[in-house]
């Protein structure tokens, strides 16, 4: 999962990129850049680490300019190397820089295709990198100087035809402005803004989420439909187009049920609206499936789920308590690259209140399942604090199968619930009750905001991909890239590369 930000503004946006970069930060850890256009050349930092780390006053006087895009990353697969870290550019034709959230679920076919019939090389492992030179290779076709919408478009179309997968894109071109596009599907968010500049006219701004634009002072529009196309001109007008044959609301259910922050609204659906729902119908299925429980209190892992479990706790009429306290300096132990390193991070960020535990029976609510060893570790914790029974809640169902849309969820093999059923699985996280949402119960939770999509992206618990594309050469595929042995040996090969440089130069 990334999050990406453009802006088309009257002044300089550099700041403006830096803050919603900053509230975008749970989107990605692993990595910060930004790329503005100033004198129709491209200013960019990037690097790894967190906004606040990535960005130094000298980076910020650098980026010059009234355009902008902006990109925090987290890998899907292989390497996290700084040489991955997004917008990436090119030079022909134009000008081009992109930052893009998603994976292209073909990246493979379109890598030999550009680098063959194209004759563009490709120089990192990221598929976001092979999806700007299929935009670079498309707008080369039109042989103009000078572009219009029209022109983009007709570009955009073919990316269409050519691409499958997930993707949001915001894209900058020299001496014309910003291009922004969604995939058919809208498997990710982007949401559209607009302010008034002081000179009367209008800065615009694509964001993955909507409280990206809430810093910035800028007015939701409207969310790009799937398939959509806008650009923005560097003057400020701006121009929009359907350009999918096809196109169908699709998007991720796992964004409101864990990515996205609480107060961002994603295709017009309030995200914390949606989870106070999911605790709604979880907590109605807790009261008919566990009336014989004599559970104490009900207790959140903390913070994604405290919205939910404060209202299962209220459909139950139990005691809602905070028994954990997270540090906030740790990272996601969901996007830490390495297993070892998840299991001791749990410990280093959270810390149990002994006096909510003892002696009770507790209802953990966390928002999903997915390796379980955080779970397991969390159970073992409120047993620590001197619980009686430890009962544990999942607002998500069972998770069985991999996400191939740009969601860091590992391959099928170490997924907990693979091939297991929910007793095995309780046993596994040792727990003394597990009970899991129901699918239909959770896109009901987050349809309630927004009747009008009928569609959600649900892969990961039903193994049905939108896209039609996945089968299981390509799971395997995914397989090789993403297992934890995978990205630890990337690693090493390449603290090992740096050693031989460093060895080659003494």
């Amino acid at each position: 999962m990334c999050g990406i930000v453009g802006i088309v503004g009257s002044t300089p946006v550099n700041q403006g990129l830096y803050d919603a970069l900053t509230v975008l930060q749970h989107r990605g850890q692993d990595a910060a850049g930004i790329v503005t256009v100033a004198d129709d050349m491209f200013r960019q930092r990037k690097a790894n680490g967190l906004v606040r780390d990535v960005f130094e006053a000298k980076h910020m006087c650098r980026l010059k300019g009234n355009l902008g895009i902006g990109h925090v990353r987290y890998p899907t697969a292989g390497s996290s190397s700084a040489a991955e870290a997004q917008p990436f550019y090119v030079n022909s034709p134009y000008g081009i820089a992109l930052a893009h959230n998603g994976n292209l679920t073909n990246a493979r076919e379109l890598k030999l295709e550009i680098m063959g019939n194209g004759k563009r090389h490709i120089n990192t492992s990221s598929d976001s990198e092979i999806l700007l030179n299929v935009l670079a290779h498309e707008l080369d076709k039109q042989d103009k100087s000078e572009l219009n919408a029209k022109d983009l478009f007709t570009a955009v179309r073919s990316i269409h035809q050519k691409v499958r997968g997930a993707y949001s894109v915001a894209a900058l071109i020299i001496g014309h402005g910003l291009l922004a596009f969604r995939d058919p599907n809208g498997i990710r968010p982007l949401i559209l803004g607009q302010r008034t500049n002081d000179a009367g006219g209008q800065d615009y701004m694509v964001a993955s989420e909507s409280v990206a634009l809430d810093v910035n002072g800028f007015e939701r529009v409207r969310d790009l439909a799937p398939g959509e196309a806008i650009y923005i001109h560097h003057t400020g007008r701006m121009f929009s187009e359907q350009c999918a044959e096809k196109p169908q609301y699709c998007p991720c259910i796992f964004e409101y049920v864990y990515f996205s922050r609480p107060d961002s609204y994603l295709d017009r659906i309030s995200v914390y609206g949606a989870r106070v729902h999911m605790g709604e119908k979880l907590g109605a299925k807790i009261a008919r499936e566990w009336d014989d429980l004599n559970i104490d209190v009900v207790i959140p892992i903390p913070e994604t789920s405290c919205d939910i479990a404060l209202r299962i706790a209220q459909q139950l009429e139990l005691p809602y308590r905070q028994g954990f306290v997270k540090n906030r300096y740790i990272g996601r132990t969901f996007i830490m690259p390495g297993q070892q390193i998840r299991k001791k991070s749990v410990r280093q960020k959270l810390n149990a209140i002994g006096s909510e535990f003892a002696g009770k029976n507790v209802l953990l609510v966390d928002d999903s399942i997915v390796r379980g060893t955080t779970s397991q570790q969390i159970v073992q914790m409120a047993r620590d604090a001197g619980a009686n029974k430890v009962y544990f809640a999942s607002a998500a169902p069972e998770i069985r199968f991999p996400n191939v849309y740009g969601i860091d969820m590992p391959t099928s093999n170490e997924l907990i619930a693979y091939g297991r059923e929910v007793d095995e699985i309780c046993r596994l996280i040792g727990a003394d009750g597990l009970i899991f949402q129901d699918l239909s119960d959770l896109e009901e939770a987050v349809r309630e905001e927004n009747p009008d999509i009928r569609t959600f992206e649900t892969s990961v618990f039903t193994g049905r991909y939108v896209t039609e594309d996945v089968d299981n050469a390509y799971l395997e595929y995914l397989n090789e890239l993403r297992h934890d042995d995978a990205k630890a040996l990337e690693g090493w090969r390449e603290e090992k590369t740096m050693l031989d440089l460093y060895n080659e130069g003494t």
